[in-house]
């Protein structure tokens, strides 16, 4: 793969993650579902993860990650989240699960539940929730994530397969 088709490739992928994000930020958190609204952009960073590997899941998830810290309430942690978790989720598509759907479903629950759990943590911590009431919302918002998770995954498959990408496994 020449640098023009590398670059090609990646400003695919930028440009897919354009329409997630409009969605997560702008039309999914207006129209909660069960209190929850979706997190897209971790879902986003594990898809190309699980297709691109380690050094593309980390760096797709860099990108990510500055686009959610740049949400109301955002803070810079997700950056470093969102690229420690593209690059563990690579990590584990490459080496442990395969190239599937099924691969970044489980992805994406292990990174959404441990998304839910700093959340939780974080609440306990400064005493904003309890346990039970915090993990009320945690678990629907959850099961409601992996709902868009075939929609995200099948998205950046197309870009994938369109733009030469190569499968690791």
């Amino acid at each position: 793969m020449t640098r023009q088709d590398r670059l090609r490739k990646w400003f695919s992928y930028a440009l897919t993650l354009l329409p997630v994000w409009w969605l997560d930020a702008y039309i999914l958190s207006r129209w909660p579902v069960f209190g929850v609204t979706p997190v897209l952009l971790p879902v986003a960073v594990t898809a190309v993860s699980v297709l691109e590997g380690v050094s593309g899941g980390a760096g797709f998830g860099f990108g990510a990650g500055l686009l959610w810290a740049a949400y109301p309430g955002g803070h810079g942690s997700r950056v470093l989240v969102l690229t420690v978790m593209g690059m563990l989720t690579g990590a584990l598509a490459q080496y442990a699960l395969a190239q599937t759907l099924m691969g970044c479903l489980l992805c994406s629950a292990a990174v959404v539940a441990a998304l839910e759990l700093i959340r939780v943590a974080q609440e306990l911590f400064f005493l904003r929730a309890q346990l039970l009431p915090a993990l009320s919302s945690a678990i629907p918002q959850l099961l409601w994530t992996l709902c868009w998770v075939p929609a995200v995954y099948g998205i950046f498959f197309r870009v994938f397969s369109r733009v030469g990408g190569d499968r690791l496994a």
